[in-house]
């Protein structure tokens, strides 16, 4: 923390501008040896907070680039500390020419994530904060962008900070009548204690409730697209994905191995999955696609099952249908352009999965399916207004652990055990909620959070 530090902060490709980030105490130093003014007026050590400077980067007597400068001091920054950030033309060779004078002058190459680390050891930011801001950069759609904003303004860290702070009082009040037994009573005490870690529990039961929606908003629907060959997958995943990802022919079998890829509709992330087709088959290869397509239907979120409405159902169908129990699936009625043989009333009632109309070769239906995927995920609607989601494993796994030593609490109380013993595991509870917003992490936690950051942020 008592060195300066520097790294390129915008994607090391051509571009119209690169941004060099510098920050720590030295940070007004090195910017003051190698900037010079178009004027030769004012120094730029002297410059005002949060000013902006036209001129040159200079190594030397070598003029490198013209820039801007932005000069930012401590504490208004986002690290905390004295920052300059120097906006050059956005050539690889520039901004790394710029970078090599910066550190030449003083500078250190930042770690990943030392800025951020930076921010959050600086109090700028609390630990689930500063995750929310990985999140941001890696955000694939809509939601999962709007979400890791909400987590940056805190929407985390208010949730658990509000019970984190219910159960250290309840601790603190325990640990002071253990002390004092003579000034403060604790009859009765059992009984209210119940009532507030019956409460707490239910915020954390409902924000655990939100983490399989969480996992979805950040990660994507692992959607498997199943059939019998030729049913119309690969022609399906190419029409949702707005290209020929895949082979299409004539001929059964074309594909037999696995094909992924990420679409968005509606706002939301697909992890589409093509298949080969369920069948019975002697061809050794096409047989391991087939044993595979099966695995990964026992993994998907959601199953499209593509049925020819051609062609009748046969012991393919029968198996497709029989992975679909217990799992979410839409049945794609495909073909609609041709002759049905199989009835889509029949279908619906023996399935009981939505069933929906489609012709990928007329490119009809997809709308419909597009809604269907929405409503089955989010009942039709995701609202970041008042609603917390939990995005991250980590956070998970915590909120798990501080719910399971509540339900140690209550056993406790109802077996009428001493009040010290609700203490140990009110204060298990704030430890577990206190590793999500930094407050009770160790310093290997913290470094292996940030190495997972990308340089320069």
């Amino acid at each position: 923390m008592d060195t300066t530090i520097a790294a390129i902060s915008t994607a090391v490709s051509a571009s119209g501008i690169g941004i060099i980030r510098i920050s720590g105490p030295e940070s007004m130093d090195v910017i003051s040896r190698i900037y010079r003014s178009k004027g030769g007026k004012k120094k730029i050590k002297e410059a005002e907070t949060h000013t902006i400077h036209y001129g040159y980067i200079y190594d030397g007597e070598e003029e490198v680039d013209e820039v801007l400068v932005m000069i930012m001091r401590a504490p208004r920054t986002f690290t905390g500390e004295d920052t300059v950030e120097i906006d050059c033309h956005g050539g690889v060779y520039a901004m790394n020419r710029v970078l090599e004078t910066v550190l030449k002058n003083g500078a250190k190459t930042a770690q990943p994530g030392e800025f951020t680390k930076r921010a959050f050891l600086n109090g700028r930011l609390d630990l689930s904060q500063a995750e929310a801001v990985m999140d941001v950069i890696q955000a694939k759609n809509d939601y999962a962008l709007k979400s890791s904003m909400n987590q940056l303004k805190g929407s985390v860290q208010k949730a658990i900070k509000n019970i984190r702070g219910d159960l250290l009082y309840e601790i603190a009040y325990i640990e002071s009548a253990l002390d004092d037994p003579e000034h403060i009573s604790l009859d009765g005490y059992p009984q209210r204690l119940m009532r507030i870690v019956e409460k707490e529990e239910k915020e954390l039961q409902h924000l655990l409730k939100t983490a399989s929606d969480g996992k979805i908003i950040r990660e994507g629907i692992q959607t498997v697209i199943l059939g019998k060959p030729n049913a119309g997958k690969s022609s399906l995943l190419n029409i949702l994905v707005g290209e020929n990802k895949a082979i299409v022919t004539d001929i059964a079998g074309t594909t037999r191995d696995i094909l992924e890829e990420y679409i968005t509709l509606n706002g939301i992330t697909l992890k589409m999955v093509d298949t080969a087709g369920i069948r019975e088959t002697q061809d050794v290869v096409e047989k391991i696609g087939v044993s595979r397509a099966r695995e990964m239907a026992k993994k998907a979120d959601l199953i499209l099952y593509v049925v020819d409405s051609s062609t009748s159902l046969d012991e393919n169908d029968e198996e497709i249908i029989s992975l679909l129990r217990d799992k979410k699936a839409i049945v794609i009625y495909n073909k609609t352009d041709l002759e049905p043989v199989v009835d889509m009333e029949e279908l619906k009632t023996r399935i009981q999965h939505p069933v929906i109309p489609v012709s990928a070769r007329e490119e009809t239906g997809i709308r419909e399916l597009e809604e269907e995927i929405k409503a089955m995920f989010f009942g039709g609607n995701i609202s970041f207004n008042d609603q917390v989601y939990i995005t991250n494993a980590r956070h998970k796994e915590a909120l798990e652990e501080a719910n399971a030593s509540l339900l140690m609490v209550k056993q406790s109380i109802e077996l009428g055990m001493p009040e010290d013993f609700f203490s140990i595991d009110l204060t298990n509870a704030c430890e577990s909620l206190g590793r999500i917003t930094g407050e009770s992490v160790g310093e290997d936690l913290v470094n292996e959070i940030f190495s997972k950051f990308c340089m320069g942020k």
